[in-house]
């Protein structure tokens, strides 16, 4: 529900030259989430697939894992006549534990752990292990990826302001795609596709993201058991902690056929130098 692009006015400056005309942006909105009827959280993002945004979130938080977890997922319309679909719950099965909603927190399309009380409540324990997953991913098809995410950013081509992630498998296929301002969101958004298409843990799959690797995508990736996170802008120090802490593959820079690979650089085909006199 809800436009996820928009047209605004705008002047429009070059080579000396006024113009006004319209452009096209992003939307931005912020969602409520709530768990069985109490609120969790509110983020800031771009509408649209909204009911994975909150698995995603879930299942990062720990909540969830598996779709038997969640009974429902609905907008609340709060009997306006004129709904604004950014405000949604999430009704849990009576086997889940419920998360902590004394911990409300605000989230901006910037950044998924403002809110965190601390660096160890950000460690959520994770009920998928990725280190031991025997996913081999050559250099080669890593350093394809991002054209292949840029060329599912319908919205994206459109706006020019919007951060993506994709999912992939080790032969380099497209499993799902999505946007959003946050690329905390981007993320939640295809980790809530997986856990409603029953896929989760994502053995063997590879994640791109656009931008840079912080530590909440590293933590988001580790809790939907993902392998290999790939980005094609830099990764933090802590990103890099908490991907060699989990045995996770983590690059970085992704961009004009190179890479810096940070973390489990086992799972990255990287070929032998030619040797004298060889091909």
């Amino acid at each position: 529900m809800g436009r996820r692009a928009d047209r605004r006015k705008v002047l429009r400056l070059r080579d000396g030259v006024a113009t006004a005309r319209p452009d096209t942006l992003a939307v931005e909105e912020p969602l409520e989430m709530r768990v069985n009827g109490s609120s969790l959280s509110v983020t800031m993002r771009t509408p649209g697939d909204d009911f994975e945004l909150a698995a995603g979130f879930l299942v990062s938080e720990g909540v969830i894992g598996v779709p038997d977890d969640v009974v429902g997922i609905r907008y609340c319309d709060e009997g306006r006549p004129d709904p604004t679909y950014n405000v949604l719950d999430v009704t849990l099965a009576p086997h889940v534990t419920l998360p902590d909603l004394t911990r409300n927190f605000y989230v901006s399309s910037s950044c998924g752990v403002c809110g965190k009380d601390s660096l160890d409540a950000v460690r959520t324990a994770t009920r998928w292990s990725v280190a031991d997953d025997p996913l081999r991913v050559p250099a080669g098809l890593l350093a394809v990826l991002p054209d292949r995410l840029r060329e599912g950013q319908a919205i994206f081509e459109r706006t020019g302001g919007l951060h993506a992630a994709a999912l992939f498998t080790a032969g380099g296929e497209l499993l799902c795609v999505r946007e959003d301002v946050g690329r905390h969101n981007a993320v939640d958004k295809v980790v809530g596709w997986a856990l409603t298409e029953g896929r989760l843990p994502l053995a063997g799959c590879v994640l791109q993201v656009s931008g840079r690797a912080s530590f909440e995508l590293v933590q988001k990736a580790w809790m939907a058991g993902v392998p290999l996170l790939t980005a094609v802008s830099a990764p933090s120090t802590l990103a890099v902690d908490l991907a060699r802490e989990a045995g996770m593959t983590l690059v970085g820079f992704v961009r004009d056929g190179g890479m810096n690979v940070y973390a489990g650089e086992e799972r990255v085909g990287v070929p032998l130098p030619a040797t004298a006199g060889g091909p």
